[in-house]
């Protein structure tokens, strides 16, 4: 772009920028001459009817912080010239003659000058450039204690550091390491040593406003922002960020949505009733009222075949749940038992049981060592792997409406204790918080991150709750039917930007699950589908089971989109593509 030669004068093209002094470590000297009067001998360009205040269509962006901005990226990125040459050609300054001394001052260690300049930079509000002069001076403090000149940093931290009056537990702090030096840096302690100078100079242009001191990267944020914000309202967005370009508006079509059957799984000789995918998306597991449970698995192609068929309860088979590492499986027939199963093998490891009572779910604690259970007593039971009984949560702690679940972290357990309530029950606090809703709860759903549940009511209305610190309703989906079956719903998608639900018209609907828009409603089951199941690992893959006793796996319609994690080679072609 016609940058400037080589030469000229270093002090026309050099600019101090914390992007092109990163390298400089502590206790360097930075002698470059940087916006001296030199500067104010360039040429500035006369005034042209393209100068106006403002770019852009829209009329939003003031020209002056869009060169600044531009100027502050080619600096960060190494092009000193070019950004050099862009201050001179637009005649904008990325920094003004006291902010370019101030940061060469403080890349020199000149403390007490730069604390003087600081003064001078006018700012409006007397707390940030105490703030400032703080962290400027406890650098001082520290250089000074690795020069081993400890009565000056004392003097330092007596006549300049304590009289600003501010952050107290600090200068505490600061006083412990001329008492007792030796504590400092002990894990117990959080007081730090001197850090680089470039470094004292980006937290320092954290603090100082804007349009004294861009912040570091700003245009490479605002650019992520726009991508990120178009992603997020792309309401089919469901394959990597890496597809993503700066050249052209991101806009996805529904055929990044799994919408085509291509598969039809038919072992099953009745109604299914629960799908899961496995963590490691590798298997999937149903069950059925034909009182069997079925472990698929996923080869590397995406195709489904049956691995082991799991025999041994005496009634329906209601739920199933998958170790943390995917190695076993629970079942739990429908107030019966659960058993434990190896997935290699397909043999049952265990059943567990309450004499006289019926389990009515179950679920694996996030360490894979114990699991849980919803009992007809209303109460909620754990066990050890072989079965020894250890905590048992009485009182109105869950109901027939089997689903429980436990956060990543194995301090909360969620189970439906009413039928329009969810017990979140806090192990750690014993403590119980309440989600109440205005309608009948049939199923419930909860996210990987433990932030939000899904909760299906029985007036055809899906709600999604957030449950990080405050509990509130988010959002709400319609569409589906529900009369008179327990219909179960799910997140899914890249980042679980979706949510797909079975229902009673036979049909698998989809919504996008920030703007609640309702996507795609899926025909092909012949009666209620009860479950759906999203691949956590491969966004494109989908399972539904119904009560025309068959599971439909759905993919893309076209094969061309690839996923993160998969099983082989780290990358996987959707729908038997290779």
């Amino acid at each position: 772009m016609g940058g400037v030669g080589d030469e000229e004068p270093a002090s026309k093209r050099m600019k101090v920028s914390p992007g092109e002094l990163r390298g400089l470590s502590n206790g360097s000297s930075y002698t470059e001459p940087v916006a001296g009067p030199s500067r104010d001998l360039m040429a500035r360009p006369l005034p042209s009817e393209g100068d106006e205040e403002v770019v852009g269509s829209k009329g939003v962006i003031k020209r002056v912080e869009f060169v600044r901005l531009i100027a502050k990226a080619l600096y960060s990125l190494g092009y000193n010239k070019s950004g050099a040459r862009l201050e001179e050609e637009s005649g904008i300054s990325l920094h003004s003659p006291v902010v370019n001394r101030f940061m060469e001052q403080i890349l020199n260690g000149n403390w007490d000058e730069s604390v003087v300049t600081l003064q001078k930079i006018g700012l409006s509000d007397e707390n940030i450039a105490k703030s400032a002069s703080f962290l400027i001076l406890e650098q001082k403090f520290f250089e000074l204690l690795d020069e081993k000149k400890d009565m000056d940093a004392l003097k330092t931290l007596r006549t300049e550091i304590a009289p600003l009056c501010i952050n107290g537990s600090r200068v505490r702090e600061l006083s412990s390491c001329i008492v007792a030096p030796s504590f400092v840096g002990s894990p117990s302690q959080n007081t730090v040593r001197a850090k680089s100078r470039p470094k004292l100079l980006e937290e320092l242009q954290k603090l100082l406003p804007p349009t004294v001191m861009i912040l570091e990267r700003r245009l490479e944020h605002l650019v992520e922002q726009a991508l990120v914000l178009q992603r997020d309202t792309c309401i089919f967005h469901n394959s990597l960020n890496e597809d993503m370009s700066l050249y052209t508006d991101h806009q996805c079509g529904r055929d990044q949505i799994p919408s085509r059957t291509v598969q039809v799984l038919q072992d099953h000789s009745d109604e299914v009733w629960f799908v899961q995918f496995s963590h490691n998306g590798k298997f999937l597991a149903s069950s059925s009222s034909d009182k069997s449970a079925i472990i698929w698995e996923v080869d590397v192609n995406g195709w489904v075949s049956l691995k082991h068929r799991l025999v041994g309860h005496h009634k329906p088979v209601c739920s199933v749940s998958w170790s943390p590492n995917d190695s076993q499986l629970l079942t739990c027939g429908v107030e019966e038992v659960v058993r434990r199963w190896d997935v290699s093998t397909g043999e049952c490891l265990h059943v567990y049981e309450k004499p006289g009572l019926g389990l009515l779910s179950c679920g694996w604690f996030p360490d894979g060592k114990w699991i849980f259970s919803g009992v007809t007593d209303k109460s909620i039971c754990t066990w050890e792997l072989e079965g020894k009984e250890l905590e048992c949560w009485k009182g109105q702690r869950t109901s027939k409406i089997s689903d429980l679940e436990i956060t990543s972290d194995g301090k909360k357990i969620l189970s439906t204790c009413r039928e329009n309530a969810i017990l979140l029950l806090d192990r750690e606090a014993k403590v119980d918080i309440l989600l109440e809703e205005d309608k009948p709860i049939t199923s419930f759903s909860l996210s990987s991150d433990d932030k939000l549940l899904l909760v299906n009511l029985l007036n055809q209305e899906i709600h999604l709750w957030s449950i990080a610190g405050e509990v509130k309703l988010v959002a709400k989906y319609q569409g589906h039917k529900r009369t008179r079956f327990v219909i179960r719903s799910c997140f899914g998608g890249l980042e679980q930007a979706f949510i797909a639900s079975g229902s009673e018209d036979s049909q698998v609907y989809v919504w996008h699950r920030c703007s609640g828009e309702l996507i795609e409603a899926l025909p092909g089951h012949s009666g209620a589908v009860n479950c759906v199941s999203w691949n956590p690992k491969n966004p494109h893959m989908l399972a539904s089971a119904s009560d025309d006793r068959t599971i439909r796996i759905w993919g893309l319609n076209e094969i061309k989109v690839k996923h993160k994690d998969a099983h082989s080679n780290g990358i996987h072609y959707c729908n038997g593509g290779s």
